[in-house]
């Protein structure tokens, strides 16, 4: 157990002055003596805290909350799924806390909409708005009790009525559906019992003060909100004090913006847009104001802005200038739709123990973790901050960076860079590591720096380069990290018998770039290339491209990557995920775990490969080495053994029907396609940069909905628990929903 410094000498602080002058010129053994007794005294004190906090559902532990809920009444809905040997994560989305800490206040609401929202938000953690449908119903009135809120007839002429047809904020007036909202078959809305519960499953996510992209092709005074170039429609930064859609993670439509700009433009707003003017000189940044703004169409760019005005496509994130008049460089602070905490992004990370604190200068030591003040020296770390915003030890470049470390790496070999904004960076980057050596290239909590790697060198490739000198055999080099990173324009190149590398809460872009339709610029090249690479390749929490794999199969052992948490997009299906140039077979043993796999996968072995879709196929050279479980895996790969995976399962059943046998293989193959195809899994999107990436959409078979080990759904964003969050959600609103009334969840989103 390590302790605070100020924890180990508790008790021998308490020791008269005596006693401790005599017991140093002993050597200390009364101190140590006492020290071992302070770490039991410690242990007792934090249960002792312990079982205090867990008293209280606001501090209480996570194992804790179910018995709390059990001594106010809460009971979880079995849909949800069972609780035994749960994992925490899980914990959560069975047994949310607030709905456990609210649950004696809801039952005293019973039956109003705005319970019907705060259980949304208590249960599931989603956004909601309920809607009462029988008041949208078409119904002659009394002229001398009119009910305004009723739905109106539609008015052509009124585009904003039109484009919320359908939806949570639909006005006009319908007419009567008998089939019930909650009904399996098909659902009716507009009928006097229903009531519907509107939910939204995406986030929106800040980017703060990073660089607009010049879409020069089009015109210079041509931009896009997104780094990349690519459309990416802007959301509103979600108010719950405001109601309304300025409440919700919504995109922001054009009409919506035009009548309300003020209330989503601005600082602390859903967006703001800085342009550069020159003067004496230096480029000074000026926020533009609410007057200069112009909401217009440019999906094709046609739109010509007036002089002194700045056109806004909100749906596309798309900017406009004058013609002829474009600024000295565009900032913007706005926000995107994404379902997850992966790939990078100004979310919380969970930061590596080496940079939790923060030096005041260059040299500095700082105790490994688990080390006592009784054991040996801890290493010495090497500290640099990287910004475009320059202050006090604060560099330009990742390059100046690299060099300042160069100076001082023999007396210091661990390194930590840390980006703290989320400006780009185009650098060319060749790091060489030696053994013993660690370097950890980061972005700063709630910022998302961008590596933009042109070509630079026409006799060389231009890739992110880390790589170790081959010295003797079985001594491995130095360790490298890549944490919350988006990198683009060009691959990751590892080389050489590195001891470790971590890819952590990055994006390496497939395609290495996107077009505006957010198409991949170069789909067929790889975003991480791994040549004669000895150490572990660890990716998490990531998303990025094709994995490509330079190997001697003959000497070397295979290539060890461990993929968790991450998406690995080659852009197509079709296109090779993993693999190795010119060769059939990646000499590589590659682990996935809760993963989404766009491509094939053609590999040495899988040691593990459980909770994931493989949307290609998938060939491995050892079938006996390793195995898969609860993963959907296309029909005709090659993979070691199989437990509980899709299609396998439907197929089983089809193989169970009277007169299997009997039949011809063309028969066969007849009455397997249809659950074959039922079972494949349906995406929102398959394009990166747009919203709705690697979602499951909702009409997604349950087997692959909720096929995982514990029931969560397949794919990337199993730890989101999103099949249980709906089916308790699905539960209390059973159970606190108006008297007489049929009522269901809809995703908006």
């Amino acid at each position: 157990m390590t302790l605070p410094a100020e924890r180990w000498d508790q008790l021998y602080r308490l020791v008269p002055a005596i006693y401790r002058a005599r017991d140093e010129a002993e050597g200390y053994p009364l101190r140590d003596l006492l020290r071992v007794i302070s770490e039991q005294v410690v242990h007792v004190e934090d249960d002792l805290d312990g079982l205090y906090d867990n008293w209280f559902i606001e501090t209480a532990a996570d194992w804790v909350v179910p018995y709390l809920g059990d001594l106010v009444g809460y009971r979880p809905g079995s849909a949800a799924g069972e609780l035994a040997q749960a994992a925490p994560e899980q914990v959560r989305a069975l047994i949310p806390r607030r709905e456990v800490a609210d649950s004696v206040r809801a039952h005293r609401r019973k039956g109003t909409l705005a319970l019907l929202e705060e259980l949304a938000a208590d249960v599931a953690g989603w956004p909601a708005k309920a809607v009462e449908f029988y008041r949208l119903l078409a119904v002659f009135q009394h002229l001398n009790h009119l009910h305004h809120d009723r739905g109106v007839v539609a008015d052509l002429h009124e585009i904003e009525r039109l484009l919320r047809l359908g939806g949570p904020f639909d006005t006009l007036a319908h007419t009567v559906d008998v089939r019930r909202i909650n009904s399996t078959r098909g659902q009716g809305f507009y009928n006097i019992p229903e009531v519907g519960l509107f939910v939204w499953r995406l986030r929106a996510y800040p980017i703060t003060d990073a660089p607009a992209a010049c879409i020069e092709e089009v015109e210079p005074s041509c931009f896009t909100f997104s780094v990349l170039g690519n459309d990416a429609p802007l959301f509103t930064k979600p108010d719950p004090k405001t109601g309304g859609e300025l409440g919700l993670p919504i995109p922001i439509r054009r009409h919506m913006l035009a009548r309300r700009f003020r209330e989503y433009y601005g600082a602390g707003r859903s967006f703001r847009v800085e342009i550069g003017e020159r003067s004496r000189g230096r480029v000074r940044r000026k926020t533009v104001p609410v007057e200069d703004f112009i909401v217009a169409d440019l999906t094709d760019w046609s739109y010509r802005t007036p002089k002194g005005k700045v056109a806004i496509d909100p749906e596309l994130g798309r900017l406009a200038f004058p013609p002829g008049y474009p600024p000295h460089g565009v900032w913007v602070r706005y926000h995107y739709g994404f379902s997850s905490d992966i790939g990078g992004g100004e979310y919380p990370r969970r930061l590596s123990a080496i940079a939790q604190e923060e030096p005041e200068s260059a040299e500095h030591e700082q105790s490994a973790a688990g080390e006592s003040e009784q054991s040996s020296v801890a290493p010495k770390v090497f500290y640099q901050a990287v910004a475009k915003k320059r202050g006090p030890g604060v560099l330009d470049s990742i390059e100046d960076a690299l060099h300042a470390w160069d100076d001082v790496r023999d007396k210091q070999p661990v390194a930590v860079i840390e980006i703290r904004d989320s400006d780009v960076y185009v650098e060319q980057l060749t790091i060489e590591l030696r053994k013993g050596e660690s370097l950890t290239i980061r972005a700063a909590d709630r910022t998302r720096p961008v590596i933009y790697l042109l070509d630079k060198q026409r006799n060389a490739p231009d890739a992110l380069t880390v790589f170790t000198e081959r010295g003797e055999k079985g001594r491995p080099g130095g360790c490298f990290t890549l944490d919350g990173i988006l990198v683009a324009g060009r691959p990751m190149h590892v080389e050489g018998p590195l001891q470790r590398v971590e890819i952590r809460d990055c994006t390496l872009v497939p395609g290495w770039g996107l077009a505006g339709d957010c198409s991949p610029r170069r789909p067929a090249e790889p975003s991480l290339e791994i040549y004669l690479c000895d150490g572990r390749i660890s990716v998490l929490r990531s998303i990025i491209g094709s994995i490509q794999v330079y190997a001697d199969e003959v000497t070397a052992d295979p290539t060890v990557i461990e993929i968790a948490d991450s998406v690995i997009d080659a852009t197509d299906p079709e296109r090779e995920a993993v693999g190795a140039p010119n060769w059939p077979l990646a000499h590589a043993a590659v682990s996935f775990t809760d993963c989404t796999v766009i491509g094939t996968v053609g590999t040495h072995a899988i040691p593990i490969g459980q909770n994931t879709l493989f949307l290609g196929c998938v060939r491995v050279a050892r079938r006996q080495i390793g195995c898969l479980r609860y993963s959907y895996v296309p029909p005709g790969s090659r993979t070691p053994r199989r437990h509980r995976c899709q299609p396998d399962l439907v197929d089983a059943v089809v193989r169970d029907l009277p007169g299997w046998s009997d039949l011809t293989p063309a028969q066969q193959a007849e009455l397997l396609a249809p659950e074959r195809d039922r079972v494949r899994p349906l995406f929102t999107s398959l394009r990166y940069g747009t919203p709705g990436y690697v979602q499951l959409r909702t009409d997604c078979a349950p087997e692959i909905v909720r096929g995982a080990d514990d029931e969560s759904e397949m794919g990337v964003l199993h730890d989101l628990y999103q099949p249980q969050r709906l089916a308790n959600l699905t539960a209390r609103l059973e159970q606190f929903s108006p008297a007489h009334t049929d009522i269901a969840v809809l995703i908006a989103n």
